[in-house]
């Protein structure tokens, strides 16, 4: 009899979460099951777009992925992951000497009985200048383990507060003409990216010219997606994607939720990142401070 009252009680819970899932997933098709409602579409995030060059691109903006740029805000996981990568990058090179590494004689200093004083041993108790260190530091690995999924989420979340923040900007390459440093720096002074901020290709590498010219710069720093870390985003006042910095980061953080196009070599193909002429029935478009 009690066997047959468990699974009376536990199989109403499986059902209703069977039931959540259907729902959550086919955001098209109704539910079949009475009382569910299936998940609305989520909306894409518009910023507008802006450039490096000068250019006016103010009539534009650039649709971004609702799952990676419109997270809610986990300061706790943002400290996870500070903390994982901050310890990832200790040296853990310090070491010191025990009393069995100290060189020197192991022979007794003084005799055990009749002088009155302290009773010693060799010179390399740590108790004596010159001896060795009682629980002194090691070399060893500070790493931290972190699962892969966090590190993910909070990759969406440092996105997501960058953009609610209005300090997340969007260009269409990341290109600069000149390796002068003082060509690039009265552009940036210009668009007032002089100090904290972070530009980001999704190419193999930064383009030469750009790299050179913004080496120099105290504020100023050129890195690829593939080595974009959680604690630059939180480091950084200020992050410039480019477009193909983007469609990296939503090929790889992605729900599913917008789906994510190859666009061709070669080609201005349109996809859901795509460029977006601004009109009066447009969402409200965010610019970069």
């Amino acid at each position: 009899m009690w066997s047959v009252h468990w699974r009376a009680v536990l199989q109403p819970t499986q059902f209703l979460r069977r039931t959540v899932v259907t729902a959550v997933s086919s955001s098209t098709q109704p539910s079949l099951h009475s009382g569910t409602k299936a998940a609305d579409p989520l909306q894409p995030v518009y910023l507008t777009l802006s450039s490096l060059h000068g250019k006016k691109v103010k009539d534009q903006a650039v649709a971004l992925d609702p799952t990676v740029f419109n997270h809610p805000i986990r300061r706790d996981i943002l400290h996870l992951c500070a903390v994982h990568y901050l310890d990832s990058q200790r040296q853990g090179t310090a070491s010191t000497k025990t009393r069995g590494e100290v060189r020197g004689s192991g022979r007794k200093i003084r005799p055990q009985k009749g002088t009155g004083r302290a009773r010693l041993g060799d010179g390399q108790s740590p108790m004596l200048r010159g001896g060795g260190v009682a629980f002194g530091p090691k070399p060893r690995d500070f790493s931290t383990k972190l699962n892969r999924k966090v590190i993910e989420m909070g990759m969406r979340v440092a996105l997501s507060a960058k953009l609610k923040e209005q300090r997340l900007g969007v260009v269409r390459r990341l290109r600069w003409y000149c390796p002068k440093t003082r060509t690039l720096k009265r552009r940036l002074d210009t668009l007032g990216w002089t100090t904290g901020t972070l530009f980001v290709t999704g190419e193999s590498q930064v383009q030469p010219a750009l790299r050179l010219a913004g080496r120099n710069l105290r504020g100023v720093d050129c890195k690829v997606v593939n080595d974009l870390h959680v604690y630059d985003l939180i480091k950084w006042r200020r992050v410039v994607l480019d477009v193909s910095a983007i469609q990296a980061l939503e090929r790889r953080l992605s729900k599913g939720w917008v789906d994510v196009l190859e666009e061709p070599a070669g080609s201005q193909a349109q996809s859901t990142f795509s460029l977006l002429q601004s009109t009066s029935t447009e969402p409200r478009s965010i610019e970069l401070q």
